[in-house]
């Protein structure tokens, strides 16, 4: 590699962080790459934490998105264990709890959030769990004994996720919901009601509407019960998963726009032209939607990093232009969606013969004609078919949409070729 002429640095050592790191390699970068973050594990993946790694199918070495040799042959220097403290804009300097500071040349924010706690007495009691690093997720996997009473708080993906797991594990759930339904925010209620019922049917007992006022607790500190309402429940584990609370103080306090997040345009650059954000932190514009937003999605992360990169690098960026996507392992269902549900007018529903004992089937979200998002369950094999026609906001006919014996890749060849 040739010889430094710049230094960037990345704040925050997670996926977000990690992939911008090597997409600076893989895109040539020959300067010096500082990747540095609070936890001490390499930059590894969140999501099976929930899924896999907590009901035991999963070790930590397999969480890692690069073995430590990569990082090494990359030259990327891996700064763990320490947290920023202050960015100089001026002097283009960070600071660390270390007392150690770091020039830069250029400054990625891949600060990522945390979650968001009861702001109840008892909310931070030994028996009341969290979920976002590979900490939290080995604690709870060691509670999850079978014959324990689990109460899980939120009924969005980390939430279910984390009952499903547990069911796994022997203990017997009850699944909390202020809002009227489960995933209330992310998505559309027919959906929603065909998780809820999954769950039911899987023993847990879901309840929804139902927000939690007080935490019961012994001598010792330990939760017992949870109140909610009117209702009270025993309880040995309980799980909260209510959100997650973007990490912007630092950049706030270095002058940076904040709101929501640490506010990017759609190249991932902030209001300092040697700073940009990217991951769970940005609030950023994107082009496929149409509008601003703050995505806690890892696809969307690795897309920032990419685009990251390539302002660093010097290289005409080019936006994110795919819509969002996500996925969730429940049970026996395997949800991958694309798109964003809110503001369809109709909805087209692709049914398929269960598979050993598995529901099998789409729905696709139009508006004015177009599909604009689309939900597949346990369907995998047609997942990025229905990603290119939410990326083309393809007008298709919707009884063909709906047939199950014309492939989606038909309906796409119809289209003619996308446009470049």
């Amino acid at each position: 590699m040739s010889e430094a002429t710049s230094t960037t640095v990345i704040l925050g050592a997670g996926q977000a962080g990690g992939e911008t790191a090597l997409a600076l390699r893989q895109l040539g970068y020959p300067g010096r790459i500082v990747l540095a973050g609070s936890e001490t594990h390499l930059p590894y993946r969140r999501p099976p934490l929930s899924k896999a790694f907590l009901a035991g199918q999963a070790d930590e070495a397999s969480l890692l998105i690069r073995p430590a040799d990569a990082w090494e042959k990359a030259e990327i220097d891996v700064r763990l264990g320490v947290t920023a403290t202050a960015i100089d804009r001026a002097a283009r300097t960070v600071t660390f709890n270390d007392g150690q500071s770091l020039g830069y040349d250029h400054l990625v924010l891949a600060l990522g959030g945390r979650v968001r706690h009861l702001p109840i007495p008892g909310g931070d009691a030994p028996n009341v769990y969290y979920l976002r690093n590979i900490a939290d997720a080995t604690r709870l996997r060691e509670a999850l004994t079978p014959g324990k009473r689990v109460v899980v708080v939120g009924g969005g993906y980390i939430g279910l996720e984390v009952a499903a797991s547990a069911v796994k594990a022997g203990t017997a759930v009850t699944v909390l919901e202020a809002a009227p339904r489960l995933l209330a925010r992310v998505a559309e209620a027919d959906l929603a009601e065909f998780f809820a019922a999954l769950h039911r049917a899987n023993g847990v007992d879901v309840q929804v509407g139902v927000g939690v006022t007080a935490l019961e607790q012994d001598a010792a500190g330990q939760v017992v019960a949870v109140v909610a309402g009117d209702k009270r429940l025993p309880a040995d584990v309980v799980v909260v998963g209510i959100g997650l609370v973007p990490n912007t103080e630092l950049a706030q306090a270095a002058g940076l726009t904040v709101e929501n997040g640490i506010v990017v345009d759609e190249f991932a650059r902030t209001n300092d032209p040697a700073i940009l954000a990217v991951g769970d932190c940005a609030h950023h514009e994107h082009p496929a939607l149409g509008r601003r937003i703050r995505l806690e999605s890892v696809p969307s992360a690795s897309e920032m990093a990419k685009v990251a990169a390539s302002v660093v690098h010097g290289d005409a960026p080019k936006a994110v232009a795919t819509a969002p996507w996500f996925w969730s392992d429940q049970f026996n269902a395997k949800l991958q969606m694309v798109g964003l549900t809110d503001g369809h007018d109709a909805v087209v529903e692709r049914r398929l013969p269960d598979v050993q004992g598995a529901a099998v089937f789409m729905r696709f979200y139009l508006r004015e004609g177009a599909v604009v998002a689309a939900a597949s369950v346990n369907r995998a094999q047609e997942f990025l078919a229905a990603r290119e026609l939410v990326g083309r906001r393809a007008v298709v006919d919707p009884v063909r949409l709906a047939d199950a014996a014309t492939p989606l890749k038909t309906l796409l060849a119809e289209l003619g070729p996308a446009a470049a």
